[in-house]
């Protein structure tokens, strides 16, 4: 079940805010992607200007040296205090999966610019139920969904069911500009639905790794057609091999 979102509240604003700093040209051929580090803030940590930086105590103190903070469980006061401490974006998750009008509500005060969404994905697992009444009185089993798609989850890792792609696409509707995802891409089916989220949304989406170490990034620019990729800081170290390689594999 999708969660509600408010039918007065998914008018498209009259014009998407560009991307700005945050949201980095690819090279003219298309090919390269932009790649910055995504943190885990603890209290005294140093953080670079193209930074994203997960939420914690202090985090107000770099509130403002960073490209954004990320908001994965936060609510929104929490989210209010970031902005009022110079956050360039913060990018909401739970708070907006729970209530989307929380997104409009941040837009309205702060400006579409500055507000982004944060979403966990994983595949969506597909469930089968017996159909016992038929024309031909027989039984068939069907599946819970008939396409692949990635499901939004919470920050404990449990399921929720709700489509990525939808949710994503509501959330720009309200005004939200910028968009981080954190998902883990395994196989061919993994980075089809990459690259129709890319097309979906274009540079104003940032994707990395849910759990995975060793990302293999040549096939999310190859295949999945990433241009913005962020990944975590042991993988960031390796960033000028992993983008050879991209490169050599485009």
């Amino acid at each position: 079940m999708q969660p509600a979102v408010a039918e007065s509240t998914l008018a498209a604003p009259a014009e998407s805010p560009p991307a700005q700093e945050l949201c980095a040209a690819v090279s003219p051929g298309g090919t390269a992607p932009a790649i910055r580090r995504w943190v885990a803030f603890e209290d005294g940590a140093e953080v670079d200007p193209d930074d994203l930086v997960f939420d914690g105590p202090g985090v107000e103190a770099v509130a403002a040296l960073c490209a954004g903070v990320v908001l994965a469980v936060g609510d929104e006061q929490r989210a209010g205090t970031l902005l009022a401490a110079g956050a360039d974006c913060v990018f909401v998750g739970e708070a907006a999966l729970f209530d989307s009008t929380v997104i409009d509500r941040l837009v309205a005060k702060h400006g579409a610019e500055r507000i982004g969404i944060y979403a966990p994905l994983r595949r969506q697992s597909i469930s089968w139920s017996f159909e016992t009444v038929s024309n031909a009185d027989f039984k068939t089993v069907t599946p819970s969904h008939c396409e692949p798609a990635w499901e939004v989850i919470k920050a404990d890792g449990s399921s929720t069911g709700t489509l990525a792609r939808w949710w994503l696409g509501a959330m720009r509707e309200l005004g939200a500009s910028r968009f981080m995802v954190q998902v883990d891409i395994l196989d061919d089916t993994d980075l089809n639905l990459c690259a129709g989220l890319v097309e979906e949304l274009g540079d104003a989406l940032l994707i990395g790794p849910l759990l995975e170490s060793a990302p293999r990034l040549a096939d999310w620019v190859a295949y999945g057609q990433c241009r913005q990729i962020v990944l975590p800081e042991t993988a960031y170290a390796q960033r000028d091999s992993l983008l050879d390689a991209a490169s050599e594999s485009a």
